[in-house]
């Protein structure tokens, strides 16, 4: 489903050169539940960046669905984003003024040819789905962390991704709201959604299919 074959990743400022990754060699199945793990500071968020292709490589291959990812154009990369990734982050990315359902059909806008009507319809029965069809006229300031990031969650299932790819998606949550947002992405995984998720929670990580290991932008087998 995603490989990343030899990635570096070097950040470069006037005094310092930074390695942020160093030959990362990795594949992730169709179907997987892997779990990201390392202290902070080790490169985690940078490669679930590339493999979501928000970042590119300084050196090195992404293969998305068989599609060599890193060498499109940047409008073909954002179609691949849309089209087969689901973005959910720590920090939710919810829109202020948007509510609830608004929020969920925003990355329907920027499907071509999606249909309104389908596209809301969809957006109801995802919200049904986790727990919130009572407030879709709710604006994030209205709603719990947990709710915050169910709505993220939804909004990444809109386009039916093939991969979900979840940076501490409970790590503004405590362990109770923590628990029902992982009880979602295991069910989704069940459902056949792949899923990457980085963590600094060895409790929830014990529950995906897979532990990968990153230490100062190395894979420690």
């Amino acid at each position: 489903m995603i490989t990343l074959e030899n990635i570096n990743k070097t950040f470069y400022t006037k005094e310092v050169e930074t390695r942020a990754l160093e030959n990362i060699n990795l594949t992730v199945e169709a179907g997987e539940f892997v779990a990201i793990m390392g202290p902070s500071g080790c490169g985690k968020s940078t490669m679930l960046n590339i493999m979501g292709l928000l970042d590119t490589p300084t050196e090195g291959w992404v293969i998305i669905d068989d599609v060599r990812a890193d060498l499109l154009y940047d409008r073909d990369k954002a179609r691949i984003r849309n089209q087969k990734l689901g973005f959910i982050f720590q920090s939710f990315h919810l829109i202020p003024s948007l509510n609830v359902l608004d929020n969920v059909l925003l990355p329907m806008l920027y499907r071509k040819g999606a249909s309104v009507s389908g596209s809301k319809q969809r957006a109801l029965e995802i919200l049904d789905k986790v727990g919130l069809s009572h407030r879709l006229k709710h604006f994030p300031s209205q709603l719990s962390g947990g709710q915050c990031q169910r709505v993220a969650i939804a909004r990444a299932l809109m386009g039916q991704p093939k991969v979900i790819l979840a940076d501490e998606p409970t790590g503004n949550l405590d362990s109770k709201m923590g628990a029902e947002i992982m009880d979602i992405l295991l069910r989704l995984n069940q459902e056949g959604t792949t899923i990457v998720m980085v963590t600094h929670d060895e409790h929830i990580a014990r529950e995906t299919s897979r532990v990968i290991r990153l230490f100062d932008g190395k894979l420690v087998l």
